[in-house]
């Protein structure tokens, strides 16, 4: 059996072996791994300094003050702190929230359960290139609107949102913008000052980090207030009780610390392999991407094949791990609706794989790829 290739980095990626060096020296008796709010003995100040020093490398690297980086459990409790945490801490002002049909998951689910509560929500479709507009957010600006939610980078496109623009719009309406940054980080510069983004929600796991640790980013400023969901000894300056996983948090510091030092390097070595795959592929018929190119990271590549069935195909490249869709829908037999929503018809959103790109990927990989796949689509379209 030949090696698995792995082209599903943005579902996960490994975590770089530097990372998990670092973490492994922050659990066990003979390292840091006592709790960071145990300031009566010194292993507790050690493992506050970790903590702190951890902050400091998420801070800047999107240009931030470390006292705004929150720590969650990941980019889906951030989402979920951010609109549900500041649209219940906000009420008074209004009750009005943006967002769009295409975000994750974590930020879909997030707006529709508002809803039940009593909130209004717009909901911005975006167009072919799945992105949205600074003239769609302006016309959906209300003197309520208190809140817009809109993603740095749609992960199953790759798609980049015009983030800017789009905060300009929103605090000229008076409201507060919040992105979903998940994809974004090592992709796109998140300077927040130079965007104007007041809350952002970032992973471990899509970094080359662990799992199960995130972080949201709230602008220090009387006019950004959250409201916490979840209770107990007050940390994170009261916005997320909890201990602190030591281990986990300075292991998502050091992988946003190695980003700062290594992204352009690594994004300009990944275009080159997402080219690698398109060019490979350009003289078989009926393969039609569903990423616009121009306006998306090089990381994520989203195509569609014409006569057969998505999953059928992903059974057939067994030595290839790639995604029929985001890994948060892959056990759904509907078409993503990420797809759909940017007006893909449903035969051929079916038909659709994303391919994503990262660190540890080789032209190799991608040959290897591209030979599963030309060997496999005749025999499935007969």
């Amino acid at each position: 059996m030949n090696a698995l290739v792995y082209l599903d980095y943005a579902a996960t990626t490994p975590v770089d072996p530097r990372v998990a060096e670092v973490m492994g020296r922050h659990l066990t008796l003979e390292g840091t791994f006592a709790n960071p709010a145990s300031r009566s003995h010194m292993l507790g100040w050690q493992a506050e300094q970790a903590v702190e020093n951890a902050r400091r490398q998420v801070a800047d690297l999107i240009g931030a003050d470390p006292r705004e980086i929150v720590w969650t459990s990941g980019a889906t409790e951030a989402d979920n702190l951010a609109l549900t945490g500041f649209m219940r801490a906000n009420r008074e002002r209004g009750r009005h929230l943006v967002t769009s049909t295409i975000e994750h998951k974590a930020v879909v689910d997030t707006a529709t359960a508002l809803e039940h509560e009593g909130f209004e929500v717009t909901w911005l479709t975006p167009g072919a290139d799945g992105c949205i507009t600074p003239d769609q957010l302006r016309q959906a600006m209300r003197p309520d609107t208190i809140l817009v939610s809109l993603m740095a980078v749609n992960n199953e496109l790759g798609s980049i949102n015009p983030l800017a623009e789009l905060a300009e719009i929103t605090h000229a309406g008076g409201a507060a913008l919040h992105v979903d940054a998940a994809q974004g980080v090592g992709r796109l510069d998140l300077d927040v000052k130079r965007l104007g983004i007041d809350l952002m929600s970032l992973s471990g796991h899509k970094a080359y980090g662990p799992k199960g640790i995130g972080v949201l980013y709230v602008r220090r400023s009387p006019e950004i207030s959250i409201e916490p969901l979840i209770h107990g000894g007050g940390h994170e300056r009261g916005m997320r009780s909890g201990t602190l996983a030591t281990h986990q948090i300075v292991g998502m510091g050091e992988a946003f610390a190695l980003i700062h030092a290594e992204a352009e390097a690594d994004q300009a070595r990944i275009l080159a392999l997402r080219n690698r795959l398109l060019e490979g592929l350009s003289d078989l018929e009926g393969v039609v991407c569903n990423t616009a190119i121009d306006a998306a990271v090089p990381n994520i590549l989203n195509l569609a094949f014409e006569g057969v069935d998505g999953e059928s195909l992903l059974m057939a490249l067994r030595n290839l791990a790639v995604s029929t869709g985001s890994a948060c829908n892959s056990a759904s037999v509907e078409p993503s609706y990420v797809l759909t929503g940017i007006g893909v018809p449903r035969a051929l959103a079916l038909a659709s794989l994303r391919f994503s790109f990262g660190r540890f990927t080789t032209e190799a990989d991608i040959d290897a790829a591209l030979a599963a796949i030309r060997h496999a689509l005749p025999g499935l379209r007969r």
